[in-house]
């Protein structure tokens, strides 16, 4: 029994040992693993969302040595009057809203400041169809109907092996992914603890086999088509996203501090929703689309792209927010009035024929409740209009 005891001890200390070596070995992606799985619990979301760099890799989106471009602050416009009950229901942490240009309106709540780099989540697709446009004008890709495996020829004989460029940019690719965000085994989840565990994007993508409809026949919201997107444009341009970005939006828009992409573990930007930057800068790119892509003189974005983006021309429901090229519209469309939107409560809503820009960060764990983004929507039409 002596004996028994020793042989239990010595292979319960080899045990310990062994776990202790495998900490040391993966204790980055174990640190990762575990900030994946408390990102959004309730003590720890607001923190974790102006701190993305805490808990993941990242890859820089350098703002460049240029000025700071001129954000000019307007008299202090008036706001609803059920204003503060709204961002406390909707855990508001950054809210800025431009008329005409100018800053008529701004406010940070649950602790964060002026500084803070929010995650975008999905806000980011937007900055990624605005980055698609410039690369088309420059010629890189020859038509929108081309496959995308002619441009990630890494992608056939997968799920969008017939998928065109088009097909994803409405997402309506056809592809089946799983985008419940509540479910631990979906799709999305998934490809979240790819990114703790420094995997790759684009091997996750090339995974994908199963199709549920012919691309171009239906819409249906799968975020791994941005990711799709961002493989064309690498592919193309032979550059990386995130150079790029800089280089062709975020150093015209002359932000205030370099934002950051979430990174998988070669260096691939999470470019389906791993933006980080300042309330005030997502305006800034804002207020440029509200210009039809022109911003301090300079047209960044081709004003054809612009108005082609963020029309309906995906295949929603009736009755549904209607989709373009990685932009939004609300159910009854009006001219002008488009949004990017990311879960928890992030947007950037352009209503053009008010001149009005607002750029939303929160943290709200009922954003999927029914309701929530139509009231969303409602007050910033509201806000719009007062002004």
């Amino acid at each position: 029994m002596r004996t028994f005891g020793k042989w239990l001890g010595r292979i319960l200390l080899l045990l310990i040992v062994a776990a202790a070596a495998i900490y040391v070995w993966k204790r980055e992606e174990i640190h990762r693993l575990m900030a994946v799985n408390t990102l959004f619990s309730e003590e720890k979301i607001v923190t974790n969302f102006s701190n993305m760099n805490a808990a993941f890799l990242t890859r820089e989106v350098s703002r460049g040595d240029g000025p700071v471009s001129d954000l000019p602050r307007g008299a202090d416009a008036p706001m609803p009057a059920d204003l503060a009950p709204w961002t406390e229901a909707r855990s508001v942490t950054g809210l800025v809203v431009l008329k005409d240009g100018a800053l008529v309106h701004e406010s940070y709540y649950q602790g964060t400041t002026p500084e803070d780099r929010r995650v975008s989540w999905s806000v980011a697709k937007s900055y990624l169809s605005a980055l698609f446009g410039v690369v088309v004008a420059e010629g890189f890709i020859d038509s929108l109907d081309d496959p995308v495996t002619k441009y990630a020829p890494s992608l056939k004989g997968t799920a969008y092996n017939d998928a065109t460029i088009r097909n994803v940019l409405r997402m309506s690719s056809g592809v089946t992914f799983d985008e419940d965000y509540l479910d631990f085994n979906s799709d999305i989840n998934r490809m979240g603890r790819v990114i703790a565990l420094g995997g790759t994007m684009d091997g996750f993508a090339a995974g994908l086999t199963e199709t549920f409809v012919a691309p171009g026949t239906q819409w249906q919201y799968v975020s791994i088509d941005t990711h799709i997107l961002g493989m064309v444009i690498r592919g193309a341009t032979g550059r990386h996203i995130a150079g790029l970005l800089s280089e062709k939006i975020i150093q015209p828009l002359g932000y205030e501090e370099s934002p950051y992409y979430i990174a998988d573990g070669v260096g691939v930007a999470f470019v389906l929703g791993g933006l980080n930057i300042r309330t005030r800068d997502y305006a800034r790119f804002g207020q440029m689309f509200l210009n039809h892509g022109r911003y301090g003189g300079k047209q960044v974005v081709p004003a054809n792209w612009v108005a082609e983006s963020t029309v309906p021309s995906a295949k929603t429901a009736p009755g549904k927010l209607q989709y373009g090229y990685q932009w939004w519209m609300p159910k009854d469309a009006r001219e002008g009035e488009f949004f990017g939107i990311g879960i928890y409560g992030q947007y950037i809503y352009i209503n053009r024929p008010m001149g009005v820009v607002i750029a939303m960060n929160s943290a709200d764990r009922k954003f999927k409740e029914d309701g929530v983004t139509d009231g969303n929507i409602a007050m910033f039409r509201r806000i719009a209009e007062g002004l």
